[in-house]
C-alpha cells in the first residue's frame, strides 16, 4: 500500500525496482488488482509519483513499473509534450496529492517524434491543426538533433530525437509553472526524464543527480530482491 509524501529517492527506487520485476517477468502482490484495494481507494488517493508519458498503447505505465491501483498519477499525451492543461495536471498531483517526483517518459519508436521529423524534413504534412500543435511542441526540442544528423542512420536520429524531446519537456515543466518552480527550489519536487525501450522493457532515467542516483539505486536493489 502506498503512503502519503513519499520522498523522491523512495519514489525513484520503487519505480526502478518495479521495472526490474517487469523485465524479469515477475509480479508483486501489491500490483495485483483486488476488490479490497479498490475499496481502500474510495475516499482518497496517495500516488507516490507522477508520470507524464506518451499515449502509445505499447507503453502501459502501471505494468512496466509493476504498480497497482492508486500508486501512480499518470498523464498521457502523444509525444509526451508539455501544454498548459498537462502542466496543470502535474501541479494538481504535486499540490493536492503530494507527489514529490515527476517523470517525463518517452519511448523507443515514438510515432509522434517520427512524424515531427518527417514534417520538418518535408516528407509529410500534418493532417489537422490539433496534430500540428503536437508537432510544433516537439519541433524545438529536436531541432539541434536534426541539424547535426549528418551521416547518422534514421534509427539513430530517431533515438536521439526521442531523448531530446524528453529533455525539452522536462525543461518545459521546470520553467513553465511558478508552482512547480517553487516546489523545486524548496526541495519538495524533482522533475526527471526517462526513456522506455519497448523491446527490452527497460526504463532508463536521464540526467539523474548523483545524490539521488546513488540513494535510489541502493533502495531499488533491496526492493527488487524482496518483492512484496
Amino acid at each position: 500500500m502506498t503512503t502519503p509524501h513519499v520522498s523522491p529517492q523512495q519514489a525513484l527506487a520503487r519505480l526502478r525496482a518495479g521495472n526490474e520485476r517487469f523485465i524479469a517477468d515477475t509480479r508483486s502482490l501489491q500490483a495485483l488488482t483486488s476488490s479490497s484495494r479498490r475499496h481502500e481507494l474510495l475516499e482518497s488517493q496517495h500516488p507516490f509519483a507522477t508520470i507524464l508519458t506518451c499515449s502509445d498503447s505499447r507503453v502501459p505505465v502501471e505494468l512496466l513499473f509493476d504498480q497497482g491501483l492508486g500508486d501512480l498519477f499518470v498523464i498521457r499525451v502523444a509525444g509526451n509534450v508539455v501544454a498548459p492543461s498537462l502542466i496543470g495536471s502535474v501541479e494538481y498531483a504535486a499540490e493536492v496529492l503530494g507527489t514529490q517526483l515527476v517523470i517525463v517518459m518517452g519511448h523507443s519508436r515514438c510515432g509522434a517524434v517520427k512524424a515531427t521529423i518527417d514534417v520538418v524534413r518535408g516528407v509529410s504534412s500534418v493532417p489537422s491543426d490539433n496534430i500540428g500543435d503536437i508537432v510544433e511542441r516537439i519541433r524545438p526540442g529536436i531541432a539541434t538533433v536534426l541539424s547535426n544528423a549528418g551521416e547518422h542512420s534514421p534509427a539513430e536520429v530517431l533515438d536521439s530525437a526521442i531523448g531530446a524531446n524528453v529533455r525539452h519537456s522536462v525543461k518545459g515543466l521546470r520553467v513553465g509553472s511558478p508552482l512547480v518552480q517553487q516546489r523545486i527550489s524548496e526541495g519538495r519536487l524533482i522533475v526527471l526524464g526517462a526513456t522506455y525501450d519497448i523491446g527490452s522493457g527497460r526504463v532508463t532515467f536521464l540526467d539523474v543527480p548523483a545524490e539521488l542516483r546513488q540513494s535510489s539505486a541502493t533502495s531499488a536493489r533491496a526492493d527488487a530482491a524482496v518483492a512484496p
